[in-house]
């Protein structure tokens, strides 16, 4: 954020009719860094107008970074015991005699029993978190442009794309080692599924930002 007396500067010069050029020049010579002198000027809109008029800015608060990690949080918490779930019904679906998977988990039944806590735990917050969220979004349009908002978007998406990358790499790789098993296809679309349905959500709000240019 730009200091607010250097923003305030630039503002008063801007409506009494300076060049942008020649404020620039007068800060740089009192001292100030170009970045700072920058991003102050770029807080203004390059318009004609008896009056500086300011761009919208990022929105940034400790509350909404709160809510925000919060929610991608037990996203992650949902959606790994969802997976975890989901394994444990296809091993039973699907048992293998010879691999012993559960040496240390106590079975599938434990593994049931954990996912289906954490997702009788995490859903509800998870939806609850959602509806905050997305109805203070509406309510306040200036937190469509939190910046906490675009980095854990485009940091789920980055681990989304890689997790769906791995899950191909590795149904190919078991393919063309002739390993490729009904239990271990049956796992890769879960993981598939669950990447897949995280990733599309979440690079279609990138997009809805990118073309509202937010």
């Amino acid at each position: 954020m730009a200091n607010s007396i250097l923003t305030d500067f630039v503002k008063e010069a801007l409506e009494r009719g300076q060049a942008r050029p020649a404020i620039r020049a007068v800060l740089l010579d009192a001292g100030w860094r170009a970045e700072e002198v920058d991003e102050s000027l770029s807080a203004f809109a390059e318009t004609v107008f008896p009056i500086a008029v300011p761009r919208p800015q990022s929105y940034l608060s400790a509350r909404e970074a709160f809510f925000y990690l919060l929610f991608f949080i037990v996203l992650s918490v949902v959606a790994y015991n969802l997976g975890s779930l989901l394994f444990a019904l296809i091993d039973t679906a699907v048992p293998d005699k010879i691999e012993q998977p559960y040496r240390y988990w106590g079975g599938p039944d434990t593994q049931m029993r954990s996912a289906i806590a954490g997702l009788v735990v995490g859903t509800p917050i998870f939806f609850w978190l959602a509806r905050i969220l997305l109805k203070a979004r509406r309510s306040n349009p200036a937190l469509q442009r939190s910046r906490i908002r675009k980095w854990l978007i485009y940091v789920s998406l980055v681990i989304a794309g890689t997790i769906l990358v791995a899950d191909a790499i590795s149904v190919v790789y078991n393919f063309l080692s002739g390993e490729l098993t009904l239990r271990f296809a049956l796992k890769s679309l879960v993981v598939a599924a669950i990447a897949g349905a995280i990733f599309s959500y979440f690079i279609t709000n990138a997009e809805r930002d990118e073309a509202n240019g937010i």
